[in-house]
């Protein structure tokens, strides 16, 4: 077996070197201020009298000092050279390290820094800076010369160090295109979400609509506190999202918390946050709601269905803007506005003591109420309309329109759920349809059979067939534009029986022409 080579002291060193500058450069993401502490490395190892890092100005042709070791500020500020200019010029111009024995030597070297007698009888050793194969700068260094095969092991090992800056530069510039693309993609989805939220985004044109468009209006600009209200599925939360992303504080982070959701033992850590060791599993120090809000909008959801202990820090927040974190002593302040919703009686809750005045007078400042659908009636088709298109779209369907029984069931069901139940109802009947409209069969059974509403009547078989035709018949009518025989065709059947179903159900082609 061949024995091994101890290792050496000079070995020993170098490792230590290498490992030293490592950790430099993973210090900080300051690029200059890694580079200042390579230079120092390399002159309190290695006895380095002097030392550069250049970087080549690639639209200039320029080589500037970066940084130096050993050199007057003025001197590197005015030192410049051009590619193949000198040494370093000839070193970022081939790729090729190149060392000097003895600088007073050779009549490459310029000595622009102005060396001194004594320092004219250093060596100097040039090696390029690579990303990839591109030449970006160089490291050069002067040292005592102490022989030929010296000179050429500090050369390998300046490479090495040149190899490592050449990655934390690349490493460094990975880091700044993430952040930009990040910052970038962050500017993109604020004017999404601004251009989502817009309060010409909220769908619905009747007066009751008008009334919370006009009060969207004057409160967005203000940082008042507002109180939405309104039954489930009404859109409070879209009026939120509206409300932050047209006022000053669009910028500003804007928080969701739904109350409701969240176990009672846990809202209040939740909205203020909490300290290590708190309770049994607060593990470590946990930002709140609140905090994370700073400077922006806080959504609470649902506000009705917080706790009475809670409800007194809440109070607190929206007056004196202030409040601890769970388990800890130092008073947080933060600049937050704050959107409420509830879908509950708050003035029943007071008299029944389950939700203080106090908090509901200082919630209450600009209340809006949204009104159910059955309210607002004439919105119900440009809702209908709007998720049709909506769900179309994200399916790849090509539905155009509603039939005419769809539509007269639409209108007349009551709509408990209010937006969110049409916008289910419309999304499920884009998936069954298969046609370029959507019938009456589409709907769910609560609208065909209307028992939920006892405005629809209860067909028997031959009226719910009957129907069925008559609807089919215009449709046709429509799509053709009361052409009879195309008519026939798109129905499968002879013109003779399309004009004996037209004749009993009382339909005349010239309606559609």
């Amino acid at each position: 077996m061949t024995p091994r080579l101890a290792p050496t002291a000079k070995s020993i060193e170098d490792v230590t070197l290498l490992y030293t500058i490592s950790q430099a450069l993973s210090e900080t993401l300051d690029l200059k201020k890694s580079l200042y502490k390579v230079l120092e490395i390399l002159a309190s190892f290695k006895h380095m009298v002097r030392g550069t890092i250049t970087i080549l100005d690639p639209v200039r042709n320029e080589i500037n000092i970066e940084v130096a070791h050993g050199l007057p500020r003025m001197t590197v500020q005015s030192v410049k050279y051009k590619l193949g200019e000198g040494i370093i010029g000839e070193v970022i111009q081939s790729g090729h390290a190149l060392a000097i024995p003895r600088i007073s030597r050779e009549p490459r070297f310029l000595d622009r820094t102005r060396r001194s007698k004594e320092d004219r009888e250093l060596s100097f050793i040039c090696v390029p800076i690579k990303k990839g194969k591109q030449v970006v700068g160089a490291l050069s260094a002067d040292l005592a010369f102490e022989g030929p095969a010296e000179l050429k092991e500090a050369e390998k090992l300046l490479s090495v160090v040149a190899a490592m800056v050449a990655q934390h530069v690349i490493n460094l510039e990975t880091i700044r295109l993430e952040k930009e693309t990040l910052r970038q993609e962050n500017i993109n989805l604020r004017k999404e979400l601004g251009n989502k939220y817009r309060i010409t985004n909220i769908v619905g044109n009747s007066n009751k609509m008008r009334e919370v468009y006009q009060m969207i209006t004057q409160v967005s600009r203000s940082n008042a506190t507002v109180l939405i209200r309104g039954e489930s599925g009404t859109g409070k939360e879209l009026v939120a999202n509206s409300i932050h992303y047209n006022s000053p504080r669009a910028k500003g982070p804007f928080i969701k918390v739904n109350c409701a959701a969240i176990p009672v033992n846990l809202i209040e850590s939740e909205l203020f946050g909490h300290e290590k060791g708190a309770f049994t599993g607060a593990i470590k120090q946990k930002l709140g709601r609140f905090e994370l809000a700073h400077r922006g909008t806080i959504f609470l959801d649902e506000i009705g269905s917080i706790g009475l202990d809670v409800q007194a820090n809440l109070l607190r927040v929206l007056q004196e803007r202030e409040f601890e974190r769970v388990g800890g002593h130092r008073t947080i302040k933060v600049d937050v506005r704050v959107v409420a919703a509830t879908n509950k009686n708050l003035e029943q809750a007071v008299e029944d003591g389950s939700f203080r005045d106090d908090l509901y007078y200082r919630l209450n400042v600009f209340p809006i109420y949204m009104p159910p659908l059955r309210e607002r009636k004439t919105d119900v088709l440009l809702l209908a309309d709007f998720f049709l298109e909506k769900y179309a779209r994200e399916n790849n369907k090509a539905i155009r329109r509603f039939s005419t029984p769809a539509i007269d069931m639409l209108m007349a069901y009551h709509w408990p759920g209010n937006v969110r139940e049409l916008e289910n109802c419309i999304e499920r009947a884009v998936l069954l349809c298969e046609e370029g409209v959507i019938h009456s069969y589409h709907l769910p059974p609560t609208l065909q059979t209307g028992s939920e509403s006892d405005t629809l009547p209860a067909w028997s078989l031959e009226e719910a067939v009957a129907n069925l035709e008559r609807e089919m018949l215009i449709d046709a009518l429509k799509n053709t534009r009361g052409n009879i025989t195309r008519a026939a065709e798109l129905l499968r059947t002879t013109v003779r029986k399309f004009n004996y179903k037209a004749q009993k159900y009382g339909i005349s082609f010239r309606h559609y022409r």
